[in-house]
């Protein structure tokens, strides 16, 4: 059984503490409690961006780590503006995008929610019957999306041991969601639902299920269809189970495999399996878009838009991603973003997300004046990268900071 330490980097994709992953995790108590809003729950006041550092950008990227392959930034906003490639990215490349994909999931339940096809006070027991085991409690769709329903994390079905090796042999390999969440749900609950938060990519999958089942058509159709081709979204979408490519201008991603038949292995086809948890694929232009619509509430009744900012007043349960900043040790995701204080007191909102050979980010503050995407090229899966996102970060908002993993 695999403990939630263990769980691969590319299905739980715990790495969207990326940004925040400096200070250790620690286990909190469990306790209930009310929604709060993220807001004003923070000790620091939100404020506006600093200017960006331009200086520092192109540093960062004229100094990528040799793990790190390619580099493409795109920072935007009222605030100020920069874009800069490096490795040979094209500037115009598609990549995938991991866990981001979660945001457009979470997107479209909020949706579903808002036209009364799903309840998120209703349970997944009550939608999708049979897919928990008769033992555990009710979860609710809402706790899907803000990661407080307890449920257990990925099995042994999707990680093997977790390494470049055993993703290299199985980078074509694939299972249906309901496959994932069968393997993950012989495991106990880890909690009790709504009472911490853990992030766990199975909630996304149930939740891209209770789509499928509230609308009777694909994740990919709804996705397409409530958000890409309204936005313009022209390199956004969700691959098919058997599409391994990465279509039109792309970063050659790379894997360095240990042993002495190893190497530096091509992993730009692989399986977009993880689907509506971390399957996507998309662009710079078109997240930054993305985000901005959504910030905006052009994809989102006032109601629903709310639940963006709204953090869930509970403990984190070892999340890194939590761990951080004048909200440590309690949640830190909204039921689709999350949230973080930088060094200087500017509170972003967005998401990160991986996959063997990528990983990516995007973030912004809620009034928009200040945006950044970032997509990095990565060679190996121990997180070696972390420093070199965080300087992009904090660079992007004004907010420089040597990453300092104590």
């Amino acid at each position: 059984m695999n403990t939630p330490q263990r769980e691969s980097r590319w299905t739980t994709l715990a790495i969207s503490g990326a940004l925040v992953a400096a200070v250790a995790a620690g286990a909190a108590t469990p306790a209930l409690a009310a929604d709060r809003p993220a807001d004003t729950a923070s000790v620091a006041a939100a404020r506006p961006a600093a200017p960006v550092d331009r200086a520092a950008l192109s540093q960062a990227l004229a100094d990528l780590p040799p793990g790190i392959t390619g580099a493409l930034v795109r920072v935007d906003g009222r605030g100020g503006r920069w874009s800069g490639a490096a490795g040979g990215v094209p500037a115009d490349a598609r990549f995938r995008i991991g866990s981001i994909s979660k945001v457009f999931t979470a997107t479209v339940v909020l949706q579903l929610a808002a036209e009364r096809r799903l309840d998120l006070d209703g349970t997944v027991q009550q939608y999708l019957p049979g897919l928990l085991p008769a033992a555990y409690p009710p979860v609710t769709v809402g706790q899907l999306l803000d990661h407080t329903s307890g449920l257990p994390g990925g099995g042994g079905l999707t990680s093997g041991d977790g390494g470049e090796r055993w993703f290299a042999d199985h980078k074509a390999d694939s299972w249906t969601p309901e496959q994932v969440v069968a393997d993950a749900v012989r495991q106990p609950m880890g909690f009790a639902p709504g009472t911490a938060q853990q992030y766990n990519g199975i909630n996304t999958f149930v939740a891209g299920m209770l789509v499928e089942k509230a609308t009777g058509r694909s994740f990919a159709q709804e996705v397409q269809a409530r958000i890409a081709r309204p936005l313009g979204l022209r390199d956004t979408f969700v691959p098919a189970r058997d599409d391994l490519a990465v279509p039109g201008p792309h970063a050659t991603a790379l894997l360095d495999v240990p042993g002495p038949d190893g190497g530096r292995v091509d992993v730009t086809e692989q399986s977009p399996w993880p689907w509506a948890e971390g399957g996507m694929i998309s662009s710079t232009a078109d997240l930054d878009r993305f985000m901005t619509a959504l910030l905006r509430g052009r994809l989102l009744p006032p109601t629903q838009q709310a639940e963006l900012f709204r953090v869930p007043d509970v403990p984190n349960n070892r999340n890194k991603n939590c761990e951080i900043g004048p909200t440590a040790g309690h949640a830190c995701f909204s039921k689709g973003l999350m949230s973080a204080t930088l060094p200087n007191g500017t509170v972003v909102w967005g998401k990160t997300g991986s996959r063997p050979g990528y990983y990516s980010g995007v973030f912004a503050t809620k009034d928009l004046s200040r945006k950044v995407v970032l997509t990095l090229n990565p060679t190996g899966l121990n997180g070696a990268e972390f420093p070199k996102v965080w300087e992009i970060v904090t660079a992007s908002f004004g907010s420089g900071r040597v990453y300092d993993p104590r």
